[in-house]
């Protein structure tokens, strides 16, 4: 059947479509230059309508394209339009029988997916999506109709509505799963510690997603959380031990894990391991040759002395270089350096060979080449960088060289090695649970170890527990922003807060939160205590009154309650702890570094050297261009990390802090702690 344009009407209509022609499901427009083929399933509406004088047909296709017929003759156009709609809606009711069925399969797809007895993970849900977003492509008419259809109505809006809003659906579907579960596995809950898991850690527990920065704050249970974890996969039969990989950062911390989980779970087939036991396992497993890590790595006075060796001897051997070494000593270190052959002077050697050391250290962890190295550098520093660089190379080469006749590496060389065997397929990771612990402390170097395990397996889950509030080791390599924009990093997932600590009372945490928290770039997360302590818990006393502290102290502190003294700096130990053990007989007292302190606690705490000027807390920035260009960037909030670090000695007291500072030049924290309301005593 074939609808013409008039010859008048053609004339008159100057129009490129003159006739229309009925085909076995679809229509052909047509004139004497062009033509256009419209399916009858690309086909939305079909308009009918009576000019002055003609006829016109208006064909509307998706995206409100529209292809016109003008010029016809009325009657003959309506004859055209009512025979066309009748065979095309007779083929519409054919196809949305087909469309009902395909949507009816889409919705029970979905209905499968909420409603199975496990967490809906956003990986999950976006392949989902992806996967009905395809079946909705061999719909074999418009979406846009589906709504004229009584049999596909409902149900392409309900396929709508979650397509539309399925994040909502996700996290319905999960806060559900997690009630269920909590309820299910209570027993489980209750004593897989030996006090029973609150509700922020059995979540964190159950939460399922491939991705999972559990953010643990100081004494929240960090430990329990990573133990039961581990049970949890297991007594839910989603993992066997030897598919679970626990890190730890320390030899101790993973020892110390191993005894808690040989304890609680009464197996030894999970064993927590450090990134460089990790490492040196996966290289021999997936390398012919089994490394032997070296001995200089754990003899740092050897280490040095190789150093300061190939220092001496560049020194002497080469003038350009001795000029340049004493120009950045002198101008950017701002040393005093002797005249003549200053790489002769002892004191100039003690105190260089730890710098060399740290500066050598970071080269290796970087693990490019020197070129790769400078053109990483931040543009403002490359070109001295650059300088630096050549000066230490042929420092760096005297380690090589060491590391060679050892036959052995060092462990950044152990990571970069296994790195390189899992990139290469040597070694298949059998691990589908990866768990670590402090993940805050975690260097681009180990972050990249863990993406390589990941990459071979897109279903391994990552639970990291760690607390941006305790981060104090940029100084080691540390990058602060894998944890504070972890899903940058690690791919989309959730993140979780414990929310009590069993630690400290709730003046300890007022002050320690709000303290830390004025770094806006710090996350925020709540940290509720369960006493409430009172307004002196945490109190400034002048650094004259700690003799005075104890004395008091050993009027009320118990045998067994702990005090701990802690300073930012190791030769800051007061000369009064030496004549403790007579003075003081009944008190525990220990002292060390505040960094050293992480992971411990105490009944009292007492810090020490609140002051600005020799040893000040905050510690001046003493980078060079070697820590600049290598370490992870700096924070553009002043005292950052030495501002946690005074967090972490807050968060050691279970009952009392004193912090005590110079009254002639007090630190800058001094002045934030009075303003958050910190009283100052005269005498403890």
């Amino acid at each position: 059947m074939e609808l013409k344009a008039t010859t008048l009407g053609k004339r008159m209509a100057q129009h490129p479509y003159d006739r229309v022609e009925l085909l076995n499901a679809g229509v052909k427009v047509s004139g004497d230059r062009h033509e256009y083929l419209i399916p009858f399933n690309q086909l939305t509406e079909i308009h009918c309508r009576r000019g002055l004088v003609w006829g016109e047909l208006e064909f509307v296709l998706p995206e409100d394209k529209v292809v016109r017929l003008h010029g016809t003759e009325w009657a003959e156009t309506q004859r055209f339009h009512r025979h066309l709609q009748a065979r095309w809606q007779q083929w519409s009711d054919e196809m949305s029988t087909i469309a009902a069925d395909l949507l009816q399969q889409q919705l029970a797809v979905i209905a499968r997916h909420t409603t199975e007895g496990k967490w809906l993970t956003r990986q999950a849900i976006a392949s989902l999506r992806q996967n009905i977003l395809g079946a909705l492509e061999g719909l074999p008419i418009p979406t846009r109709r589906l709504d004229t259809f009584a049999n596909c109505r409902e149900l392409w809006r309900q396929c709508q509505a979650w397509l539309q809003d399925m994040d909502a659906s996700r996290l319905q579907h999960n806060q559900a799963f997690t009630e269920t579960m909590l309820a299910q596995y209570a027993a489980f809950f209750e004593h897989i510690e030996s006090s029973p898991l609150n509700p922020a850690q059995a979540r964190s527990v159950v939460n399922g997603e491939r991705s999972l920065l559990v953010l643990a704050g100081a004494g929240s249970g960090k430990t329990s959380v990573l133990v039961a974890r581990a049970g949890w996969l297991m007594t839910r039969g989603e993992a066997a031990a030897e598919q679970i990989l626990l890190l730890a950062f320390g030899r101790k911390a993973a020892q110390e894990m191993d005894e808690r989980i040989r304890e609680r779970l009464n197996t030894d087939a999970i064993s927590a391991q450090t990134f460089h036991a990790l490492a040196l396992h996966i290289i021999r497993q997936g390398s012919k040759k089994v490394p032997t890590i070296s001995r200089l790595e754990n003899d740092t006075a050897a280490r040095q002395t190789l150093l300061i060796k190939s220092w001496q001897q560049q020194c002497q051997e080469k003038k350009a270089q001795a000029k340049g070494w004493r120009q950045w000593l002198e101008e950017e270190m701002g040393w005093q350096v002797p005249e003549g052959d200053y790489w002769r002077n002892e004191t100039l050697q003690k105190r260089l060979a730890g710098r060399l050391d740290r500066w050598v250290g970071l080269m290796r962890m970087h693990g490019g080449s020197q070129a790769e190295m400078i053109a990483a550098a931040p543009d403002e520093v490359r070109e001295r960088f650059g300088k630096r660089v050549k000066l230490m190379a042929p420092l760096l080469k005297a380690w090589k060289t060491a590391l060679k006749d050892e036959n052995a590496v060092d462990f950044s060389g152990l990571i970069h090695q296994a790195v390189n065997v899992l990139e290469k397929g040597r070694f298949v990771s059998p691990w589908k649970h990866i768990l670590v612990d402090e993940f805050q402390d975690i260097s681009p170097q180990r972050a990249a170890l863990l993406a390589a395990l990941r990459q071979q397996n897109s279903q391994t889950t990552l639970f990291a527990v760690g607390d941006d509030w305790q981060a104090i080791y940029r100084f080691s390599g540390a990058q602060l922003s894998l944890t504070t924009a972890f899903n940058h990093y690690f791919g989309e997932g959730d993140l979780c807060a414990l929310d009590t600590t069993y630690r400290f009372n709730g003046r300890i945490g007022e002050i320690a939160n709000r303290f830390i928290q004025q770094n806006p770039h710090q996350l925020n997360k709540p940290l509720n205590s369960l006493t409430a302590g009172d307004k002196k818990a945490v109190t400034l006393l002048t650094d004259n009154q700690l003799d005075a502290l104890l004395d008091k102290l050993s009027g009320y502190a118990r045998p067994n309650e702990r005090i701990l003294i802690l300073a930012r700096y190791h030769h800051l130990k007061p000369a009064a702890l030496e004549k403790a053990a007579t003075r003081w007989p009944h008190l525990l007292i220990d002292f060390m570094t505040i960094h050293a302190s992480k992971g411990q606690q105490a009944d009292y705490v007492i810090v020490l050297g609140l002051q600005q000027g020799q040893d000040a807390f905050p510690a001046p920035a003493r980078e060079s261009i070697m820590e600049q260009a290598l370490l992870p960037q700096e924070e553009d909030f002043p005292d950052a990390e030495e501002r946690r670090l005074l967090y972490v000695a807050l968060t050691r007291a279970r009952q009392r802090v004193w912090l005590l500072y110079n009254k002639e030049e007090p630190s800058v924290f001094v002045e934030a702690l009075a303003e958050l309301g910190v009283p100052t005593l005269r005498k403890p």
